[in-house]
């Protein structure tokens, strides 16, 4: 009997996968496909790189690469930063207002960004940086989840470590870096997947915010060339932009597939 429950788990899965990955599959194969004004599942044309070609001439790809890259490192950088410090505090130092702090920060992990959205852009446009990067990135320099991910970890290590460290002349910095950073590297790895397709995949906030190429991203850029005269109306075009959009991403996952796995699995909430 559990032989047999273990085996519908099973092909319930590989079909639950088969249905998710489907739309990848459909993608890739129009992508590499002469353009058609018919969407079909699976294209019978020949295979052909001409789409490609076309796709990066017709829009400064180039230029959308590196702002979306300049963003998404950029902002990982500072959140990296901020929500070390924070998690720190939190966890570990001991000051009024605490349990306060941290519920407001908890409670943003509940509001969906795309709230924000407005006074977000009503305090950038005061301090006049509206279509910059730094307008794009501000809003995100501070992440709730990442601080509620590194003060759970935190909590987790002895304090006698961080007393040992200090007797041996380490200071609050170098406590920090030495003792509590090693030790959440899974937090590290969970919270760097999330921001990295976060942002990358952004949409909405980078197209209210800019509105000209020099500081579009990839997908803001993508949803232009889908709407303009060079996408010809043509699913072989619009899917080899979004192919393109989407390469570094799974690359990325099919290399560092098992630290992904991992990080995922053993950076448990702990209390």
């Amino acid at each position: 009997m559990r032989n047999i429950k273990e085996f519908l788990v099973t092909i319930l899965s590989i079909l639950i996968a088969l249905v998710w990955i489907a739309p990848l599959f459909w993608l890739v194969g129009t992508a590499f496909t002469k353009p058609s004004f018919k969407m079909t599942f699976l294209p019978n044309t020949a295979f052909t790189l001409d789409n490609l070609k076309y796709v990066w001439n017709a829009i400064p790809f180039g230029k959308y690469y590196i702002n979306t890259l300049i963003l998404v490192i950029v902002t990982f950088c500072v959140q990296f930063v901020t929500s070390t410090l924070a998690g720190y505090a939190l966890a570990v130092k001991e000051f009024k207002g605490k349990t306060i702090i941290f519920a407001i920060i908890f409670m943003q992990i509940i509001i969906p960004n795309d709230v924000l959205i407005t006074p977000n852009f009503m305090t950038l446009s005061d301090m006049g940086l509206t279509n910059t990067k730094l307008g794009i990135m501000l809003p995100f320099y501070g992440s709730a989840l990442a601080i509620f991910l590194l003060r759970q970890h935190f909590k987790t290590i002895p304090k006698a470590l961080a007393e040992a460290a200090k007797i041996d002349g380490a200071n609050t910095w170098q406590t920090i870096w030495k003792v509590y950073m090693p030790t959440a590297k899974p937090a590290y790895m969970s919270f760097a997947v999330i921001s990295v397709s976060y942002h990358w995949n952004n949409y909405l906030w980078p197209l209210i915010v800019t509105n000209s190429p020099a500081n579009r991203t990839l997908t803001v850029g993508l949803a232009i060339f889908a709407k303009s005269k060079e996408a010809n109306m043509q699913w072989a075009n619009v899917c080899a932009a979004t192919f393109i959009i989407i390469l570094p991403l799974l690359i990325a996952f099919f290399i560092l597939q098992r630290q992904f796995m991992e990080s995922f699995v053993s950076s448990g909430i702990k209390e």
